[in-house]
């Protein structure tokens, strides 16, 4: 018998929410850990929040809406539009059926104060303090390495700053025709009206310059796990800089670590430094000059070990890039941008951690 094509819905639904997701789903797991991380943030976002006036978003809802990199949301308008049809969404969320959906605008301002507080920071270092997830990390072998992430800035807004003793093309309209030909610009006389922070660079002679920032991650090299992020102006030097930064909190132990990194990071006063730290630099050899690592470091069987272990944090940028979508920044200012790498940082933590716990 055919069935009859009845397009009129039901007035009343009696399945839960709860029940319509399947048992199996990779987000329940992760929901889970989501959620135990956010409990024990609660002193950090109580401190976020005045004690009287209008109720805002809750700080749990926007940061399970941000978590939503998983599926590659473009826009915080498309976010609520899929919060509005979409069940799995509202499940992860923490929204009703019925629960009205923010408009876009509103949730944009209420996430601003969660970015300004660096709640992505402390959401992600949270995450790796759990306990199930603190046994899959190892504490003595990290990786580090870096990444351009491009702004959201067009080179046409790259103009000679106030001062520099040359005028700038006023020609009028908002997206009149520039010709850059001959022209000589440079981070110190020019900078970018759209986003001032961004900085004019390229990755090597011959490529492409961009407008955009460096984003740097330390990986640890038993399960490949982001154990921290930052996102920096960029600078022949801002690589190594970071890379001490972030290793420094792991070497305060008395026995020696190890850190490995490509042939960037191969320069004489930063692998001095490492070591006086106690971190023995697995860094690969610049073979087109004097290299800073000698016989002393390349005779041990570990450190091939970590050169072949450390591309794995290429892995990460990947996704982060074309499922997390940083590939190019739809946000403003250094800080705003840097809070979005870190939380691209950690949704490729969870993504894997699930999927780790159960093989071990």
């Amino acid at each position: 018998m055919r069935g009859a094509d009845e397009r009129s819905g039901s007035l009343f639904s009696y399945i839960d929410l709860e029940s319509r997701i399947p048992e199996a789903h990779p987000l329940r797991a992760i929901r889970v850990i989501v959620n135990t991380v956010l409990v024990d943030l609660n002193v950090e976002f109580e401190a976020m929040y005045g004690p009287i006036g209008r109720p805002s978003i809750p700080p749990e809802k926007l940061l399970r809406s941000s978590l939503q990199v998983f599926y590659t949301i473009r826009s915080e308008r498309q976010l609520m539009e899929r919060l509005d049809f979409d069940l799995l969404f509202r499940w992860f969320v923490g929204l009703g059926i019925d629960d009205e959906v923010w408009d876009h605008s509103v949730f944009s301002k209420n996430r601003d104060r969660l970015l300004e507080a660096e709640i992505a920071a402390k959401f992600l270092a949270v995450i790796l303090t759990q306990p199930e997830v603190k046994r899959l990390l190892s504490s003595d072998h990290f990786s580090v390495d870096g990444t351009l992430v491009e702004a959201w800035a067009s080179l046409k807004s790259f103009k000679p700053r106030s001062g520099s003793g040359e005028s700038p093309s006023d020609r009028g309209g908002r997206n009149t025709e520039v010709d850059f030909r001959g022209e000589k610009r440079t981070n110190q006389t020019h900078t970018s009206t759209t986003d001032p922070d961004a900085m004019l660079y390229r990755k090597g002679p011959g490529m492409e310059a961009k407008l955009c920032f460096i984003g740097h991650a330390l990986m640890e090299n038993r399960h490949g796990l982001f154990v921290d992020a930052r996102l920096t102006k960029v600078s022949g030097h801002a690589e190594r800089l970071a890379a001490l930064d972030m290793i420094e909190a792991h070497a305060d132990r008395p026995g020696a670590i190890t850190l490995a990194a490509d042939k960037g990071f191969d320069a004489a006063n930063f692998v001095m430094e490492l070591r006086e730290i106690n971190v023995t630099p697995h860094i690969a050899q610049n073979t087109t000059r004097r290299s800073a690592i000698d016989r002393r470091t390349t005779r041990h069987s570990g450190y091939e070990f970590s050169q072949c272990i450390r591309k794995r944090i290429e892995e990460g940028f990947g996704w982060m890039k074309t499922i997390g979508g940083i590939r190019r920044m739809k946000y403003r200012g250094r800080e705003k941008v840097a809070s979005i790498f870190t939380l691209a940082a950690a949704a490729y933590n969870l993504i894997r951690i699930p999927k780790l716990i159960e093989a071990t």
